[in-house]
This record gives structure tokens, sequence and C-alpha cells, in this order.
């Protein structure tokens, strides 16, 4: 079973995911992004620390809410090891979405 759960740091707002991002779960991530996106936040951070499988359905989340939360808001993604970060490389998303390797470095760089 999925589960994404949403805290707030300051004015970033960290949407967690875990278990496996594919097909199945893609469309509860976007609704869960999409919300977060939809009240402004300064800052959004997709934490997949805990994710362990990340499937081109994930991907495709990733590009949809950085179209949607356009040039004022700044997005970023914690991926740290194979099932995350690597895909994200291989594919070129990291080039258009900013990566982490913990939740601690990514709320620490949007604080600066």
């Amino acid at each position: 079973m999925q589960q994404f759960t949403e805290h707030q740091v300051d004015d970033v707002l960290v949407v967690a995911a875990s278990g496996a991002v594919d097909m199945l779960t893609a469309p509860a991530l976007q609704d869960a992004m999409t919300a977060a996106a939809d009240r402004g936040p300064a800052g959004l951070i997709l934490d997949m620390t805990e994710v362990e499988f990340l499937g081109s359905a994930g991907m495709q989340v990733l590009m949809t809410t950085r179209k949607q939360l356009g040039a004022g808001t700044r997005f970023a993604v914690v991926a740290d090891g194979p099932a995350t970060s690597r895909p994200l490389t291989i594919t070129g998303i990291s080039d258009y979405i900013e990566m982490f390797p913990s939740l601690e470095v990514a709320l620490k760089n949007f604080a600066d």
C-alpha cells in the first residue's frame, strides 16, 4: 500500500512517499503533489527516501509538478540510491529538478 504524508517546515511543504511509485500509485502521488502546489508554497520537496521503486509514471509526476508550480516556487526531490536518483539521472530529469541526498540537506539548502 502506497502512502504519502505531508508536513511543513517554515514555508516549505514536504511530501514524503514510500514504497513503489509506479503506474498504480502515481495518480495518488499526483493528487498529493497538485494539492500541495495549489497552496502556493515558497518551496515544495518530494522526499523519496523511503521509495523502493520509481517507475516512468512516477517520473512523469515530477515533470507535471514542475510545470504546475511555475517559476515562483522552488521544487526539489530527495533521491539517494539506485531506486530513485539513478533513474532520475539517466532520464535527464535531474537536469530540470534539483536533487538532494537527504531531506536535511534539502531543507538547509532551501533555507539559505
